[in-house]
């Protein structure tokens, strides 16, 4: 949005109230989505197992759809706008923007979940394999993953399709086949080779952005001891505390301090030992710089971020997309993956050592987000589907 702002058009963003203040202050205009879609947070941490767990997450997203849908039929109404661009999650946005009859595009800040035939089906974590059955293998987990997305997203999305006048779809990807543009914001390395893109899809490499560092506010960084290593959990809610408490019993008897964000967990429910940290949040910008590793549930934001910083990444998923970058992060040769049922103090130590010794892998990577410029690239793509 910046980089569109410095080209002259004129922006609105629909966002979470919290958000809005960093808007402000970039100088561009923005207003808060309703509470009813800002309040329905996913519940998938409540589930003990990983395919109850998505089917709680497709459910949360099709209710936010029905209420998102009138959100954006409105703010287009207020706005008029030219081109129209909606997150890839938010299906009901998605369905008012296609049926404005505007110029529209959608982004996906995670893994597109497109099937290919070069890749495995998203969802399952599943490493690349070639030859006859890793093909095989690929098609049957496809037509489950496929099968379940189907099931449980289509009838809610087709019910809403119907009500704004649009034709129903069989399959999920076929919604992501639709838009004129689909912004893929994964970093060149992290994303498995593909030869069968759609036409209308741009992997435009990873778009990161943070408030200004206060340098002031954070001198306290300075009584940290090297080797730091940054832990950090997910902003919505889910069960990861356990990556924290791992971290700082772990890794100060290895001789290393721990700064931890603890997202949406409260911070007071954490003892840091003598010469580590736990705040709920800082820009993670702010610590980049001086990590050796990063420590994290898998989330796309984090895990880029601190492989553009070149930081190798330990990724301990929990669920959501964070299998599928756990599986990327370990193939780019970027740092390791632990599963949360192997997760322990002494067991994150040696993982965090292990990541150490594949810092060129994050180096790689880093350097190709850095080549890509992918804000660039997306306004571009962006400016292109502009009547």
């Amino acid at each position: 949005m910046t980089e569109l702002a410095a080209r002259g058009h004129q922006i609105h963003v629909r966002t979470l109230s919290g958000e809005l203040a960093h808007l402000a202050a970039i100088g561009i205009d923005g207003s808060a989505i309703g509470h009813a879609v800002q309040d329905n947070q996913l519940v998938d941490w409540r589930q003990r197992s990983r395919p109850r767990a998505a089917l709680s997450v497709l459910r949360t997203l099709a209710e936010r759809a029905c209420l998102e849908a009138p959100e954006l039929t409105r703010a287009i109404r207020e706005h008029d706008p030219d081109v129209v661009l909606v997150d890839v999650n938010c299906w009901g946005a998605a369905t008012a923007a296609e049926a404005s009859g505007r110029a529209w595009a959608t982004f996906s800040p995670c893994v597109l979940p497109l099937p290919s035939r070069d890749a495995p089906p998203v969802g399952l974590g599943l490493p690349p394999r070639e030859g006859p059955r890793g093909r095989a293998r690929d098609v049957i987990a496809q037509r489950v993953v496929s099968a379940v997305f189907d099931s449980q997203a289509m009838p809610s999305i087709n019910k809403l399709r119907a009500g704004y006048g649009l034709p129903r779809v069989s399959h999920f990807s076929e919604l992501l086949r639709g838009p004129p543009l689909v912004l893929v914001l994964v970093a060149e390395g992290l994303e498995h080779p593909r030869s069968d893109w759609p036409p209308n899809v741009r992997v435009v490499g990873p778009v990161s952005w943070a408030p200004p560092v206060a340098t002031e506010e954070y001198a306290w960084l300075a009584d940290l001891s090297d080797p730091l290593v940054l832990a950090t959990c997910s902003t919505e809610r889910q069960a990861d505390a356990r990556v924290i408490h791992a971290a700082l019993a772990g890794l100060p008897p290895a001789g290393m301090s721990v700064l931890a964000t603890t997202g949406a967990h409260d911070p007071q429910s954490f003892s840091a030992p003598t010469g580590s940290r736990v705040v709920r949040f800082l820009p993670h910008e702010a610590v980049l710089e001086r990590a050796v590793c990063v420590v994290c549930h898998g989330g796309m934001g984090i895990t880029q971020k601190a492989l553009a910083a070149s930081v190798p990444v330990v990724v301990v998923p929990f669920g959501r997309d964070q299998f599928e970058v756990a599986r990327r992060v370990e193939v780019a040769e970027a740092g390791i993956r632990l599963h949360p049922r192997r997760l322990s103090p002494e067991r994150l130590a040696q993982a965090v050592r292990t990541a150490l010794a594949r810092r060129d892998g994050a180096e790689r990577i880093g350097r190709r987000q850095t080549r890509a410029a992918g804000h660039v690239a997306a306004a571009d793509a962006i400016e292109a589907l502009s009547p």
